[in-house]
């Protein structure tokens, strides 16, 4: 839905997961913008969390009025640390980890469940890691057509261990209202274990069947999720 009244002056801004860049968002930045929305992405180092959480803060701070800010992976935790910034009206979290106080990605991927599929992670080298470029399509980006999928594996941002072992100081879901998008096919961070998070932080779920790159494949109902949560977020504000 187009922007309209108080959820015209909302920004938005995008935080990407780890493998990745902001380029990513792409085509759910054009919908957003097309439909009357200031849009920011936010390009991560995705060297440690707390660097990560500095970039992004340091882009809500560049905005003239409230935020929604969305995250999409490992820009969850990104999100949850940092959206506890006065500026940041609510959250939203795409196929994305929402850790607790405490928690990091690392803590909260350790011991998967029986029969959850496992990223194709490779050993870390010099503190950094990537995924299996033979199997990053099928893990990460099923239902993305395969030259944009073997482009995505060849043009990997190194993720660095000290990103996923940052530890969240005070959740921002636990006092800003959230929303979460479950992708029902993801083979990253299992349905269950979203579906168990989204409940824990109280948000707003919806599912689409995607892959973990959904806000890639599926940019449509990408960007109409996230106008909802800004459509609502402005209706509370009135």
């Amino acid at each position: 839905m187009p922007a309209t009244g108080i959820s015209a002056t909302m920004n938005i801004v995008l935080v990407h997961g780890g493998f990745v860049d902001g380029s990513g968002w792409a085509a759910v930045y054009k919908i957003l913008k097309k439909d009357g929305y200031n849009v920011v992405v936010v390009q991560n180092p995705t060297l440690s969390l707390a660097d990560d959480v500095a970039v992004t803060r340091r882009a809500i701070a560049a905005q003239g009025g409230p935020v929604l800010l969305v995250g999409h992976s490992y820009g969850g935790a990104v999100i949850t640390e940092a959206g506890t910034d006065p500026k940041v009206a609510g959250l939203v979290y795409v196929a994305a980890f929402a850790p607790d106080k405490g928690e990091s990605v690392s803590s909260l991927i350790k011991d998967p469940p029986p029969g959850a599929p496992v990223p194709p992670i490779l050993p870390p080298k010099d503190g950094f890691l990537f995924l299996d470029p033979a199997k990053f399509h099928f893990s990460f980006a099923a239902d993305v057509d395969v030259d944009t999928a073997t482009f995505m594996a060849s043009s990997q941002v190194p993720w660095g261990v000290e990103a996923l072992a940052g530890t969240i100081t005070e959740p921002a879901w636990r006092t800003k209202p959230s929303w979460y998008l479950v992708s029902t096919e993801d083979r990253m961070i299992p349905p269950p274990a979203q579906r168990n998070m989204s409940k824990r932080a109280g948000s707003t779920v919806t599912e689409v069947a995607g892959s973990h790159a959904v806000y890639v494949s599926q940019p449509k109902p990408v960007a109409a999720f996230i106008e909802k949560a800004a459509n609502e977020v402005a209706a509370k504000s009135k």
